[in-house]
């Protein structure tokens, strides 16, 4: 348990962040998977377009240090190779 008045500050303030955190990461997934099903569903253009929007929130995220940015781009990266396989599958 914290001992000092600062301490006590810094643990109020450190549950906080950690939920907010929780939550862009959340929201970091939920894009993802936005993707993913739209790649599943087999249609191009729809998933370049969910594409384009949920990159922006992974962007987002990793300016905000939430993940890594090379994790970011590897999701990235990872997603784009996957749509462009759909046109010549």
């Amino acid at each position: 348990m914290a001992n000092s008045a600062q301490a006590r500050k810094r643990a109020r303030q450190a549950t906080k962040q950690r939920a907010h955190n929780a939550s862009l990461r959340s929201t970091l997934r939920t894009a993802i998977k936005r993707v993913r099903q739209a790649i599943a569903a087999g249609d191009k253009a729809a998933a370049q377009g969910v594409f384009q929007s949920s990159m922006a929130v992974v962007d987002r995220i990793a300016d905000k240090k939430i993940i890594h940015k090379n994790k970011a781009a590897r999701h990235k990266s990872r997603l784009s190779a996957q749509i462009k396989a759909l046109s010549a599958a």
